[in-house]
């Protein structure tokens, strides 16, 4: 009988690789993808080439560190309806597979749980369907778990397969730090490192009450999991369900008056309040973000009286949210975020 093998899909530099099926004359070149396409605004990185990333060049960082890196690179503009067409054709093609189940986690990578004797070869399969359907390639990771496909996936970039199981996790991941694990950042593996918890081995090794007494009943058990890369084993396709829609903000000139500030908050608000609408579920919460120059950031939230999709509402409860910071510093970015009702029967 075939057994169950958890496939994590990850396209390879995907929004770079879109713009070389538009722009074959690029292949081979220093490409970036950010902002506007110019490293002279305030904008960070959203893809960039394996010819860039050899030169440190990241996602996340700011375009204009991007170009003193990378001098000659080739900046390009963020164009979403190309990328967002072009995953709807990754994802059709991925539940395509037969017997496929398939968890969508983002634009560019998903879980496919399928039944075989040789995941290897379907995961070439796979390869190869996307690439006829799409011209893209994809590299895949291969596991018992979500976990261990997921952590897979880096060790076969780019194009590539790897499988990474019980059997192999300890002799391929025990060494590694703890941030080598996916969800664990810097700051997490900090704190396990305070607590003499250094590699994947020792968060393997630890005793469940010392990392429930660390960060919590939920969180501690859950890292003991991670380490030994165990979780679940099957995807989800249950569609997704958002909780919340937001609008941010970098502003290519800081905002200096309380009046700018109020202004730009309504803004994001109008923009908010009509994605909430096309939920059909009003605005109960209203989040706000405040990055002061030249980089502090700081979220506030509050409860309204009662559900709404009155742009005023949601606009006047942000500004109020950044008046009580009383930080009259400059203001870099500003995020309005709207909490919606939970749909009928729940999450």
């Amino acid at each position: 009988m075939p057994q169950h093998w958890v496939l994590h899909v990850d396209m390879d530099q995907f929004l770079v690789a879109v713009e070389l099926l538009r722009r074959p004359e690029l292949v081979g070149l220093p490409v970036v993808v950010g902002g506007r396409g110019d490293p002279t605004e305030r904008a960070v990185v959203s893809t960039a080439s394996y010819e860039a990333r050899a030169h440190g060049v990241r996602s996340g960082l700011a375009l204009k560190l991007a170009k003193r890196r990378s001098p000659d690179a080739v900046f390009l503009p963020v164009d979403f309806p190309v990328y967002e067409e072009a995953s709807a054709r990754v994802m059709e093609t991925l539940r395509a597979t037969p017997g496929a189940v398939v968890e969508v986690l983002g634009w560019d990578e998903a879980f496919v749980g399928v039944e075989t004797d040789d995941p290897v070869a379907t995961a070439r399969t796979v390869q190869a369907a996307v690439l006829a359907a799409t011209g893209l390639h994809c590299s895949v990771g291969i596991g018992d778990t979500l976990v261990r496909a997921k952590i897979a996936t880096d060790f076969g970039k780019p194009q590539g397969t790897f499988v990474l199981t019980r059997d192999n996790w300890m002799e391929v991941m025990g060494d590694r730090p703890t941030t080598a694990l996916w969800g664990v950042g810097n700051r997490i593996g900090a704190r396990l490192e305070a607590i003499g918890i250094r590699t994947v081995a020792d968060l393997a090794g630890a005793d469940d009450e010392a990392l429930v007494a660390a960060f919590g009943p939920t969180n501690g058990p859950h890292l003991g999991r991670l380490g030994r890369g165990g979780g679940r084993s099957r995807p989800d396709d249950t569609p997704w369900v958002a909780r919340a829609h937001g609008r941010e903000t970098t502003f290519q000139s800081d905002l200096a008056t309380p009046e700018e500030v109020r202004t730009a908050l309504r803004e994001l608000a109008g923009r908010v309040v009509e994605d909430v609408r096309k939920e059909g579920r009003a605005v109960m919460r209203v989040h706000l973000k405040v990055r002061f120059a030249p980089f502090f950031t700081v979220t506030r939230i509050r409860k309204l009286a009662e559900p709404t999709y009155d742009v005023e509402v949601v606009a006047r409860t942000a500004h109020e949210l950044y008046l009580a910071l009383d930080d009259a510093r400059p203001v870099r970015l500003l995020g309005v975020r709207g909490e919606m009702v939970a749909p009928e029967g729940g999450y």
